[in-house]
Formats: structure tokens, C-alpha cells, sequence
């Protein structure tokens, strides 16, 4: 089946059901549908035939949206090729294949999970990482109420040891979620955490969140720090870290492009969480970063309250995306 008749049977799904994560996906998608959308539309009445000029401008619209520059051409060499082997003209004709295409783009014929791979013999061990400032912690608050809302023992550890405030701040959230909470200040994050792993393991903890510095200015201090945090919890738990989710601001756009390159290279990212998705127009990073990066997004947060963070759903999202053209 087309994801095309996929989403039509989403949209009635949702009148069927009025389910609550579609609702989330539309609201939180809202700015980028409303100035993506509406330029294609527009795109559609100005070109009623399929022409090189009616590509370039589509080029911009895509680009606009923030689905990245390789991301876009890529795109539109899969989109030329299926106009000509289908003998496409009419420019209506052409949304349900740029529906299409977008969704194989992220794909990519992979097996994509956005669960969390959990421990089944014990304590989840997953770490946090990403540069300040992007909603890193309160995506740990968020996770942490997730996993409590299914029952899991939850504690969070604070690794970011030297930041003022950092410590506090994830305490306040420890205690608004009702989650257990280690944290020392100004020492050796590393020791923190073996600390605070003891304490999880002596507690019966199911999952484990562990804060991060996010120092990105100078690599190298941060790969020895992150290596030799790996290197504890390992010790401790083997096999773990089972996650390390890079956090990364949505509206920050190609700048997250590059914090996911950075942090690809000096730690072992198993998935990224794209925060204030809900607050941008440049929904389209979505597809950017996983196309340029070769990273699954686990996560999305689309609003402030507690349950606006959502697994990721390909099919919600182009949903949230292309949902009046259905």
C-alpha cells in the first residue's frame, strides 16, 4: 500500500478514534504545515504542468522547510526520475509521489525502531547528551514521567557536575516526577555516576537517566569525558549505556545538523531526541537529520506539558505535515 492511502486511512482513523498522539502531531506541526503546505499549494495553481521551473521552485519551498540541501536533491532526483517513468504532466497529479518520496527518504529501506531497548535483566542505563540550552533536561523530565505513567522505577542521575544550577535543576524535576535523584556538585562526573548507579542498583531502579555536560567548544575534553563515563557504567553494567540520545533544538534548524555530526563522532549515539519542534516552521529537519546524519529519531517534543513528547511515527509526522491535501 502507497503512504499515501496509508495516511488517508490515518485521517479517518482519527475522526474514528480522535486519537490523542495525531492530535498532538497536528498541533505540534502546525507552523511548519501552515507555511509548507501553503507554498506548495500555491506552487500547484501557479503550475498546473510539470516543468523545470515548477522543480527549482519546489527546490526552495523544500529547502525553506529546512529539509536540508543534499536531503532536497536527492528528493528531487527520485521525483524527476518517477515523473518521466510514469509520464507525469498535471502538477495535481504530483502530491501523492512527493508524499511518497519524502516518506522512502527517511526509511530508506531500514528497520527503524523508536523504542527504547530496554534491559529485560535489570537496570536500563540511558544517556543523555547535547549541548546546553537545548531542552535536554526537561526531555529527561519528560521521559522520566513516561516510564513512571508505565510503571518503571525511575531515577535520574545528574552528570553535569560543574554547570551552576545543573545539579539543582534536575533535582527540581526528580522530585516533580516523583523520580529517585543522585547528584553531587563541582566533583568528577564520572564518580557521580558510578555513585549514583550503585544507588539505583541497591534500589531496584528500572530505568536510569543519566545528564550530560554539554561543553561542545572543546571536543576533546568532552570525548575523554564521555569515554570515560561509558567506560564506568560498563564496568558497573555491562552492555550498558543501552541508550545515548542526543537532544537537539529543531529551530536551530542546519546548526543541529552539525551538533549531531560533532557528537557522532565522539560518542555512540543510538538515537536523537528534536525538541521545540512545535515552536518552528523548519519541520522538515525531521528528514534532514536522519538522511545526513544516519540516526533514527527516537523522539519529538511537540509543546511544553509533559505528555507532548511522542515517540517518533514516520507516518504521523507526514501526516502532521500534509494532512488538509488529504
Amino acid at each position: 500500500m502507497k503512504i499515501f492511502e496509508k495516511l488517508k486511512n490515518i485521517v479517518k482513523r482519527e475522526k474514528e478514534t480522535n486519537k490523542e498522539s495525531l492530535e498532538i502531531y497536528d498541533k505540534g506541526l502546525e507552523k511548519t504545515r501552515n507555511e509548507f503546505v501553503s507554498k506548495l499549494n500555491l506552487l500547484g495553481i501557479k503550475y498546473t504542468k510539470v516543468n523545470e521551473a515548477y522543480f527549482e521552485e519546489l527546490e526552495d519551498i523544500l529547502i525553506s522547510a529546512d529539509i536540508g540541501v543534499n536531503t532536497v536533491f536527492n528528493f528531487l532526483n527520485r521525483l524527476r526520475d518517477r515523473v518521466k517513468k510514469e509520464k507525469i504532466e498535471d502538477t495535481k497529479n504530483l502530491m501523492e509521489i512527493i508524499i511518497d518520496e519524502l516518506f522512502i527518504i527517511y526509511v530508506n529501506n531500514e528497520s527503524l525502531t523508536t523504542k527504547l531497548n530496554l534491559n529485560q535483566n535489570g537496570l536500563t542505563v540511558v544517556l543523555m547528551v547535547g549541548v546546553n540550552g537545548v531542552g535536554k533536561t526537561t526531555t529527561i523530565a519528560k521521559l522520566a514521567y513516561k516510564y513512571k505513567q508505565m510503571g518503571k522505577k525511575v531515577m535520574m542521575i545528574a552528570g553535569d557536575t560543574f554547570r551552576a544550577g545543573a545539579v539543582e535543576q534536575l533535582k527540581i524535576w526528580a522530585d516533580k516526577t516523583d523520580s529517585l535523584f543522585y547528584g553531587k556538585e563541582n566533583i568528577d562526573p564520572a564518580g557521580v555516576i558510578y555513585d549514583g548507579l550503585e544507588e539505583a542498583l541497591k534500589n531496584n531502579v528500572d530505568i536510569v537517566f543519566i545528564d550530560t555536560a554539554g561543553r561542545l567548544q572543546n571536543k576533546v575534553n568532552l570525548m575523554k569525558e564521555l569515554e570515560k563515563i561509558n567506560k564506568v557504567i560498563g564496568k558497573l553494567i555491562p552492555g550498558a549505556p543501552h541508550e545515548t540520545l542526543l537532544v537537539i533544538d529543531a529551530a536551530t534548524g542546519q546548526n543541529g545538523i552539525m551538533q549531531a555530526t560533532s557528537f557522532k563522532e565522539i560518542t555512540n549515539i543510538t538515537g536523537l531526541v528534536l525538541t521545540k519542534l512545535d515552536g518552528t516552521a523548519k519541520g522538515g529537519i525531521v528528514l534532514a537529520i536522519k538522511e545526513e546524519v544516519g540516526l533514527p529519531v527516537k523522539f519529538i517534543g511537540l509543546g511544553e506539558k509533559m505528555t507532548d513528547l511522542q515517540e517518533f511515527d514516520i507516518e504521523e509526522y507526514i501526516y502532521g505535515l500534509f494532512k488538509e491535501m488529504m
